[in-house]
């Protein structure tokens, strides 16, 4: 290596590359990685010794809701980004729906751009939105950069965001295939759970417990089985986010092996924890679907050892603690939704360490196969030529969530006293430094 040739060189550190995780160097020029080596050339313009620490690839999360513009109260970019880094993730997928306007327009799309663009100091993506009326605006969004189209097979919680019926599924899915985009789903039946719901609204019957049985896994399943079917009938590319059963993964995976073209993701909160586990939590366990019980909690990890999940994702969704309804017990009335997109990474070297599950494994389904989904070029995995996205994880130290270290806006949240066996140290991006937990002021512009 000539002399400079690097403007970064990371020694002495365990990196998690796609064959296994290997101790080499990485040098890094103009925010890419120029060389992984296991040489002690030292010329670089800046050294940093990782001191034996692991190197993940820099997480992505296609799954999150900043909530902006509109209700940054509930979260923003600057906050919500910061957070992420501070997890280890150098990139994320932002959901339409809880902004005010919803991106479901071309105008709403370059506002939110706009606004992303000031104030996130990690590198994102949009998704744009399908509800009833908008399948020609789907065209401009596709040009204007969406990632993909979201939409919701049962309601949204948010009445400007209507879930689909079954005409504008079958049409919106046919356009997203035109598009040759992808169709992310909430797959839970409209009319099975409103049914339930009213049936437990009637009795009075509010607790967390009623709440988990007005979303049974057959909601999800007869959804999952549905959007499956008009997929065939249109070719449509899809994304099933947080799957919550065993069921339906068995559903999924049938119609991958007649080969359709589906990913299914899943999220951190329903593999760490259980219905029993949070029901101490009342309303801030609050999600849709709901968190399980432990028989499926159990299954839902068999299937992650097992390699059925491709993407892990967060699904972050705060909201001001008013919201969630602290002071009633109709767990009906508060907003749905996990906040802890922070955890992600570090939940899943948690469940690693505990089922001895590769890192290289959570590498993949944290980094590289979001990479690969989505046509995200040069990311997701530690390679020479790739951006140099990178997250130093300890494994000698343990991260104990408080309000202090959870870098959200709203603190509330299931993970809170929580203990992670690892600590995110540093995360890059792009070779530059957006996370040290030695400087939790250090953010940068893009």
């Amino acid at each position: 290596m000539d002399k400079h040739a690097a403007d970064l060189l990371l020694i002495n550190g365990n990196a998690v590359l796609p064959d296994g995780v290997k101790q080499v160097n990485i040098a890094i020029k103009d925010g890419k990685i120029l060389s992984i080596n296991e040489e002690q050339d030292r010329s670089a313009k800046e050294i940093i010794d990782i001191q034996g620490n692991y190197i993940f690839p820099g997480a992505i999360d296609v799954h999150v809701h900043f909530n902006e513009p509109g209700q940054a109260d509930w979260e923003g970019f600057e906050t919500g980004s910061y957070m992420l880094a501070a997890g280890g993730y150098t990139t994320f997928f932002d959901m339409p729906l809880n902004s005010v306007p919803s991106t479901t327009t071309s105008e709403a799309y370059l506002l939110k751009d706009r606004l992303a663009r000031q104030k996130s100091c990690l590198d994102y993506y949009l998704w744009g939105g399908l509800v009833p009326g908008n399948i020609a605006d789907l065209s401009e969004l596709a040009d204007l950069g969406a990632i993909g189209f979201k939409a919701f097979l049962s309601d949204s919680g948010n009445e400007d965001f209507e879930a689909v019926d079954d005409s504008t599924l079958l049409q919106g899915m046919q356009e997203i295939a035109r598009l040759n985009k992808i169709l992310a789903l909430h797959a839970e039946s409209n009319t099975i759970t409103n049914f339930l719901k009213e049936k437990k609204l009637a009795n009075q019957q509010f607790d967390l417990d009623d709440y988990l049985a007005s979303r049974p896994i057959i909601a999800e399943t007869e959804a999952v089985q549905r959007a499956i079917y008009y997929a065939e009938i249109t070719g449509c590319p899809l994304h099933f986010v947080h799957i919550s059963s065993w069921e339906a993964i068995k559903v999924i995976n049938e119609a991958k092996n007649r080969g359709l073209n589906i990913t299914v993701e899943t999220c951190p909160h329903y593999l760490l924890f259980n219905h029993e586990d949070i029901k101490v939590k009342g309303n801030l366990a609050k999600c849709a679907p709901p968190i399980r019980r432990k028989k499926e909690n159990e299954k839902l990890i068999e299937l992650l050892i097992e390699d059925q999940f491709d993407i892990i994702a967060s699904d972050h969704s705060p909201a001001p603690f008013t919201l969630k309804d602290p002071n009633t017990h109709n767990i009906f009335s508060a907003w749905g939704g996990i906040s802890g997109g922070q955890f992600s990474l570090l939940a899943m070297i948690e469940l690693a360490k505990l089922y001895s599950i590769p890192f290289e494994k959570i590498a993949k389904w944290t980094a590289k196969n979001p990479a690969n989904r989505f046509s995200i070029q040069k990311k997701g995995i530690i390679t020479e030529g790739y951006d140099a996205d990178l997250s130093i994880i300890s494994m000698n130290e343990e991260t104990i969530v408080t309000p202090e270290n959870y870098f959200a806006r709203h603190k509330q949240s299931i993970y809170m006293d929580h203990h992670f066996p690892c600590r995110v140290k540093k995360t890059f991006l792009r070779g530059r430094v957006v996370y040290d937990s030695q400087n939790t002021q250090i953010q940068i512009q893009k």
